[in-house]
C-alpha cells in the first residue's frame, strides 16, 4: 500500500517541496528511510512509532520504505515526523485518503506522546506552499502564527491525534486558521546616545550612517566611548517594513526555533566575540547555516576590537560588504544568503591602545605599530564609508552638569534618519534599494551631481590621501545622505568636505 504526503525541506532561507512517499510492504517489520536524509530525518523512526501507538493508533508491523523525493536534496530537520506519521495511518487504512493529500502540506516534530512540537523554518515552508498553490499549511499550534504571515492559511494542531482527526472530518475535530502574525511588541530602546558626553562628530558621523545605511568605523584610545557609541546606533535606526521584516524573520526562523513569537519589527543587533571564526560569521559548517552576517541582515553588526579579529575573518567579510548576500559553497550544494546589513566596527590604534591619546604616550614601536594596522587591509577599509577618530572626553565635559549641557536624546536624531530615508525612498522607489549606501555604480554621478567647487574639493583630497576609485565613490554616497539630511537638495561643497572628514585611518595608517 502506498500513500503520498507532502512537506518541505530547507535550502539556504528557501524552502522547496519534498514528497514524502511510503509504501507498506510484505516482510519482516522494518523501517527504512531514503533520499539523503541526515540523522535527525532518520531517528524520525523511533518517534514516529510510538507517537502513532500513543496517540491510539496501532503502527502496521510490516515493512515499512519511506522516499523523501527528490532524491538527490539531502534533507535535515525533524518536520518530517508529522508528515511521514500521517502516510504510515493513510497507507495502512487508519485515515481515509482523499483530496486532503493534494490540497494541504505538513511539517512538525512529534514527542513519544503524539503531541507537536514547534520547528524552524516555517516561513520559509509557507511561503514556498502559498507559491506551489497548496491552500493550507498543519503545523504545530506554536508555530501557526508565523506561518500564516506568509500569506497561506496555516492550521496550528495540538498532537497527532488532532490532526488526523481534522483530516478525516471527525465531528468536534476541526482546526481553525490561525492569524497572520504581527510583528513583536517593539522594545523601547535602553540605550540612548543623550548618555553619551561629548563626541559631537561621532554622533553625527552616526546618524550619517543611520540615515543612508553606511558601515562605521570608529577608531581611537580606551575609554574614548567607541563601544558605548556603537551600541547606541540601533536606537537611531527606523523599524523594519513588513517585506524587511519577512526576510529578517525568515533568516532567524532558520536558525533558531522563536517559540511563537511573531515577525520581527526592530532591526537586528550582533555583536560577535573577536575570537569567532570566518565560518561563525559568514556561515558554512556541514549544514552550511548562515552567520553573523546573515543574521544581522537588515540590521548592524558590531566588530568590537575589529583589529583582534583573524585576517581570514577580516577579508572574508569583503564580499558581504560589497555585494549584500553570502554565498556558501559546499560539495552537495551551494547556498546563498543575504546579508544587506550596516557595520559597525571599533579599535584601537595600536598594541599598547594609547596612540592619539592627549596626555599618556603611546608604548608601541614603529614596526609594532605597522604590524597591528596591517591587519585593516586597504581593500576592507576602501569597503568601510565612514572612519572616525574619538578622542577621549576631557574632565570638564564628563563632569558637567545643567540643562544646557544636556546631550541630544536618540528620538531626536530618529526624525531626522526618518525624514532622511523618506526622501532616498522617493529617489529609488523603481530601483531596487532604498537607501544612499546602495546606490549602484552606475547610477552613481546622476544621483550625486557636483557642483565644480565640489569636483575641486574632491580631486584635492583624491590627490593627497591617495583614495582609490572605491573610496571616491564612498565619498560620493556618503555626502548623498549629508545633503539628504539637509533636505534632499543638490550635492554642494560643504557636503563633499564633511564626507572627506569622515576618512580619518586614511591619515592615521602608519
Amino acid at each position: 500500500m502506498l500513500s503520498r504526503i507532502f512537506s518541505f525541506g530547507l535550502r539556504g532561507v528557501e524552502g522547496y517541496l519534498v514528497t514524502v512517499e511510503l509504501d507498506l510492504a510484505n516482510g519482516l517489520p522494518g523501517f527504512t528511510t531514503v533520499g539523503l536524509p541526515d540523522a535527525a530525518v532518520r531517528e524520525a523512526r523511533e518517534r514516529v512509532c510510538a507517537a502513532v501507538r500513543n496517540s491510539g493508533y496501532k503502527f502496521p508491523p510490516r515493512r515499512v520504505t519511506v522516499n523523501l523525493a527528490p532524491a538527490q536534496s539531502r534533507k535535515q530537520g525533524s518536520h518530517f515526523d508529522l508528515p511521514i506519521a500521517l502516510a504510515a495511518l493513510c497507507a495502512s487504512g487508519q485515515l481515509p485518503a482523499g483530496e486532503w493529500m493534494k490540497r494541504f502540506c505538513f511539517a512538525g516534530e512529534l514527542a513519544l506522546d503524539g503531541n507537536l512540537r514547534p520547528v524552524r523554518g516555517v516561513l520559509a515552508m509557507a511561503a514556498k506552499a502559498r507559491d506551489q498553490g497548496f491552500l493550507g499549511i498543519v503545523v504545530p499550534r506554536d508555530n501557526a502564527a508565523e506561518a500564516a504571515a506568509a500569506g497561506l492559511a496555516a492550521y496550528g494542531a495540538v498532537d497527532l491525534r488532532e490532526v488526523a482527526g481534522f483530516l478525516a472530518g471527525e465531528p468536534g475535530a476541526a482546526l481553525a486558521a490561525s492569524t497572520a502574525a504581527g510583528p513583536d511588541a517593539e522594545a523601547v530602546a535602553d540605550l540612548d546616545l543623550s548618555d553619551v558626553r561629548g563626541q559631537p562628530l561621532a554622533k553625527r558621523a552616526l546618524e550619517v550612517a543611520a540615515a543612508g545605511g553606511h558601515h562605521v568605523l570608529l577608531v581611537g584610545p580606551p575609554g574614548s566611548g567607541k563601544s558605548m557609541l556603537a551600541r547606541r546606533l540601533p536606537g537611531i535606526l527606523p523599524g523594519l517594513s513588513r517585506e524587511e521584516a519577512m526576510e529578517v524573520t525568515r533568516i532567524h526562523s532558520v536558525c533558531q526555533d522563536r517559540g511563537g513569537a511573531g515577525l520581527i519589527s526592530r532591526r537586528p543587533f550582533r555583536a560577535p566575540h573577536h575570537g569567532a571564526s570566518h565560518v561563525a560569521l559568514i556561515g558554512g559548517g556541514a549544514s552550511a547555516k548562515p552567520g553573523e552576517v546573515s543574521l544581522a541582515h537588515g540590521g548592524v553588526l558590531f566588530l568590537d576590537e575589529l583589529a583582534e579579529f583573524s585576517r581570514q575573518a577580516l577579508e572574508s567579510l569583503r564580499q558581504p560588504l560589497e555585494d549584500g548576500k553570502v554565498v556558501v559553497a559546499r560539495a552537495r550544494e551551494t547556498v546563498e544568503y543575504p546579508a544587506r546589513f550596516s557595520l559597525v566596527a571599533a579599535c584601537n590604534l595600536c598594541f599598547c591602545g594609547w596612540r592619539g591619546h592627549p596626555v599618556r604616550p603611546c608604548l608601541c614601536t614603529p614596526p609594532a605599530l605597522s604590524r597591528y594596522l596591517v591587519r585593516l587591509s586597504g581593500p576592507l577599509l576602501d569597503r568601510i564609508d565612514i572612519q572616525v577618530e574619538v578622542s577621549p572626553v576631557p574632565f570638564e565635559q564628563w563632569a558637567a552638569s545643567g540643562p544646557a549641557l544636556q546631550e541630544e536624546a536618540s528620538g531626536r536624531i530618529l526624525e531626522r534618519v526618518k525624514r532622511a530615508r523618506l526622501i532616498q525612498q522617493e529617489r529609488f522607489s523603481s530601483q531596487g534599494f532604498s537607501v544612499n549606501a546602495h546606490i549602484p555604480p552606475r547610477d552613481l554621478r546622476r544621483a550625486c551631481a557636483l557642483e565644480p567647487a565640489g569636483v575641486q574639493i574632491l580631486g584635492e583630497a583624491a590627490r593627497r590621501l591617495g583614495l582609490s576609485a572605491r573610496s571616491l565613490d564612498r565619498v560620493l554616497r556618503v555626502a548623498r545622505t549629508i545633503a539628504d539630511l539637509d533636505g534632499g537638495g543638490g550635492v554642494l561643497a560643504r557636503h563633499i568636505a564633511e564626507a572627506l572628514q569622515y576618512r580619518s585611518l586614511e591619515r592615521l595608517r602608519p
